[in-house]
């Protein structure tokens, strides 16, 4: 089943490639992206964003490809998102980050930036309050995002991915969800903004410094 749908993605290539054009991707999960093109790897599928760099994922997280009716610019010789790019590096679970991330629409660097804080790629760490795994979910944000094992990197990042997309949702910045996602969602709505509690401040700014903010 699945070379077939390497074999269908493969044809879809050949069809849709328009030089010079975007392709829209459509993910599993509803959402769409506007990427520069694709290609197989093996197994894999990979994605080549329009401002360079490329996301490696499963086949399976995308339902079909379409051309993108908007021409994108050919990038200059020397590119803005080059520091972001750098900050992309090979990390433990990279692959599993950037589909998850992708399938929801939340940018990878992000969620990243967010384990790096959280747990520093420890898989198996548990806080004093009892946050698990490598997004340190709470046992309730756990049931909330069904999260059978927190341990599970795959499925901690799944259930923390989902998490950080419902927060930067409801936030209108990035620096709100981020103080959400460390002190509650109830605690940002009582302060209107970032409660004034010295861990969820540096938290805020911890993640946004990675993020070079």
């Amino acid at each position: 089943m699945k070379t077939h749908r390497l074999a269908a993605l493969t044809l879809v290539c050949l069809a849709a490639a328009v030089p010079a054009r975007a392709e829209l991707a459509f993910f599993a999960g509803g959402n769409t992206m506007s990427i520069k093109g694709h290609h197989l790897d093996g197994e894999s599928l990979v994605l080549s964003l329009r401002s360079g760099g490329e996301i490696v994922c499963d086949p399976a997280i995308i339902v079909r490809f379409s051309p993108d009716e908007v021409p994108y610019p050919e990038p200059e010789a020397v590119v803005a998102v080059a520091p972001l790019q750098a900050r992309l590096e090979v990390v433990p679970y990279g692959a599993i980050i950037d589909s998850v991330a992708a399938a929801h629409g939340v940018p990878a660097n992000l969620v990243r930036a967010v384990i790096k804080v959280e747990s520093n790629y420890q898989e198996r760490a548990r806080s004093p309050k009892g946050a698990m795994g490598l997004m340190q979910l709470m046992p309730e944000t756990a049931r909330r995002f069904s999260v059978a094992d927190p341990y599970n990197a795959r499925q901690n990042i799944e259930g923390g991915i989902a998490y950080l997309k419902t927060l930067l949702d409801r936030f209108p910045t990035v620096g709100l969800a981020l103080a959400a996602y460390n002190a509650g969602e109830a605690a940002v709505d009582r302060f209107s903004g970032i409660p004034p509690y010295a861990e969820t401040r540096a938290y805020v700014t911890r993640i946004q410094r990675i993020l070079g903010q």
